[in-house]
């Protein structure tokens, strides 16, 4: 519990994402964030809602620790879409890095998909999401977001 207890507040995020995913493309586009954070369940949850204004949309991710098996399940949400994104990534932290994993989809391609938190400190994290389809042998980095704190005025 309490992973996740450095991302309340607030952060400005720079967001790589590649065009088009999975054909070899070397394209990315950057555009920002702003991501408001919140911690619940005594470290045991949070909540973030991340909006985008030069796309006109926004996410949210909730994310929940199960005690019992000492793992977190990370769901994401669209205002494009308005679906709570199943499956769940899972996984946990170790030695302050986060890898989280679940069988996905990307445009009716079954995918395995996997978040990777790192580089965290007081004002600053990463978080980048990979596609593997030869059974992860091989990730396509298809999303980076930097996040830096937002100063608190």
């Amino acid at each position: 519990m309490g992973d996740f207890d450095f991302f309340v507040g607030t952060w400005n995020v720079v967001n790589r994402r590649l065009r088009k995913r999975l054909v070899g493309s070397d394209e990315w586009e950057e555009f920002p964030g702003v991501s408001v954070a919140h911690g619940f369940f005594a470290g045991g949850g949070h909540f973030d809602e991340i909006t985008f204004p030069t796309k006109g949309s926004a996410g949210a991710t909730i994310r929940i620790f199960d005690p019992a098996r000492e793992e977190w399940s990370i769901y994401w949400m669209s205002s494009d879409t308005g679906v709570l994104g199943l499956p769940p990534m899972v996984g946990r932290f170790v030695d302050g890095v986060g890898h989280f994993y679940a069988d996905d989809q990307h445009e009716g391609r079954p995918v395995r998909c996997r978040f990777i938190w790192s580089d965290i400190s007081a004002t600053t994290a990463r978080w980048e999401q990979a596609f593997s389809v030869d059974g992860e042998q091989t990730w396509e980095t298809n999303w980076i977001m930097i996040f830096t704190r937002a100063s608190e005025d």
